[in-house]
């Protein structure tokens, strides 16, 4: 199954909802990946600031989403 972006979160998925906000807004059109294995590092701060709702919870994160 193709790896999807939310819209909303950028969570990256394989479903056809976010697990993590519940939208169905998914793309296949994302670039730039980083994975966040703690929601407080350094990286996921700096993730939230350009993207409010990204990295509330542990995961693979799309850096744009189309």
């Amino acid at each position: 199954m193709k790896e999807r972006a939310c819209r909303h979160c950028h969570y990256i998925t394989t479903e056809d909802r976010c697990p993590v906000c519940g939208s169905r807004d998914l793309s296949e059109e994302w670039f730039d990946l980083v994975i966040i294995i703690n929601t407080e590092s350094e990286i996921a701060r700096k993730l939230r600031e350009s993207i409010p709702n990204a990295a509330k919870v542990p995961g693979k994160y799309a850096i744009r989403v189309r």
